[in-house]
């Protein structure tokens, strides 16, 4: 299991609010319980660029998913807008964990908040390779992208197969005593199995979920939208499933005191507030920056005004109040 000083923490904590806002993740104190997610804010610089936008008001960043080398990425196109989401197949285009540990880590100013490396691979060996890399670095913690194709089992992903998720799990957990953050494909039979055998294997917390797989079509070419025929599916759309799936996760997990990241559609205050008492204890936040990138301003003041309302101490206290009649069953409950 990781060792961290519950204490440490940025030097700046700074959204407004804070001490409410505050929230301990795997050992690791955050100023506000928003996470910016992998692949939405490149390296950490993406949107500092923009007038007004501050690090500072997340609690976490998530680097772009990283492999052993670098990648291109998949040919265009490779995002492509629909009705309340996003649908996209970069393809994990990144210049390869070397250059972003020794390039790009030293660039950030990791005052303003806490930085996670994403960890890609296409087989075990290098997951094992690219955690090994960030745990020589200054790194606050790793978070594990699972959705990757097994190139040595025919392009399955590692993910939906509880075994293999398990597996990658327990390799990266051998060679790093940093946090470790598995992150969760909604494309898979039972997600409550695979993060129980996630956390035997040794993960610190979850983070759910990832992309659902979708389509779209040109119809006057009858040809697929996305040079890659599917993508992953991101926004609005997709938060009704994203809640389900964390509130399943939550019921394994709390158990065991795994902290999850919730995400998947959120774009308001209300949209975190649902995921906080479905079971996680911060939320993440992509897609929404795209369209509006002071979204976190607003999640944070939102969150904060209704603690208030509330008369609670802490956003923490919400985590898990759902109130249901009885444990979630995987059946269809329409026709």
């Amino acid at each position: 299991m990781a060792t961290v000083d519950p204490v440490a923490s940025p030097k700046t904590a700074t959204p407004k609010d804070a001490g409410l806002l505050e929230v301990n993740f795997c050992g690791l104190k955050f100023a506000s319980p928003i996470v910016l997610l992998s692949g939405c804010v490149g390296f950490g610089e993406e949107y500092t660029r923009i007038e007004g936008f501050s690090n500072r008001e997340a609690g976490a960043i998530v680097l772009k998913g990283t492999t052993g080398r670098a990648r291109l990425g998949n040919p265009p196109h490779r995002v492509y807008e629909t009705p309340a989401g996003m649908l996209n197949a970069i393809g994990l285009q990144n210049p390869g964990a070397g250059y972003v540990v020794d390039e790009i880590l030293p660039t950030l100013d990791f005052t303003e908040t806490r930085f996670i490396a994403n960890v890609s691979g296409s087989t075990i060996e290098e997951y094992v390779e690219v955690t090994r890399r960030f745990d020589q670095s200054p790194i606050d913690a790793i978070e594990i992208n699972i959705s990757c194709p097994n190139v040595k089992e025919g392009g399955v992903a590692f993910g939906n197969y509880p075994d293999m998720s398990a597996q990658v799990v327990s390799a990266c957990r051998a060679v790093t005593r940093k946090p470790l953050i598995t992150k969760l494909s909604p494309n898979q039979t039972d997600i409550r199995e695979n993060a129980r055998r996630c956390i035997e294997a040794g993960t610190d917390g979850l983070a759910v979920i990832n992309t659902v797989m979708g389509m779209a079509i040109d119809v006057e070419s009858r040809r697929p939208v996305i040079g890659n025929i599917q993508g992953g599916l991101s926004g609005p759309a997709i938060k009704p499933i994203a809640l389900l799936k964390v509130h399943q996760v939550y019921e394994v997990a709390r158990a065991h005191r795994i902290p999850i990241i919730g995400q998947g559609g959120i774009t308001t205050a209300t949209d975190a507030l649902e995921f906080l008492i479905a079971g996680a204890s911060a939320v993440g936040i992509g897609t929404a920056l795209f369209y509006d990138p002071m979204v976190c301003v607003k999640v944070n003041e939102g969150i904060a005004e209704y603690l208030k309302a509330h008369r609670l101490a802490n956003v923490s206290e919400l985590t898990g109040t759902l109130t249901t009649a009885r444990a979630t069953e995987n059946c269809a409950v329409s026709g």
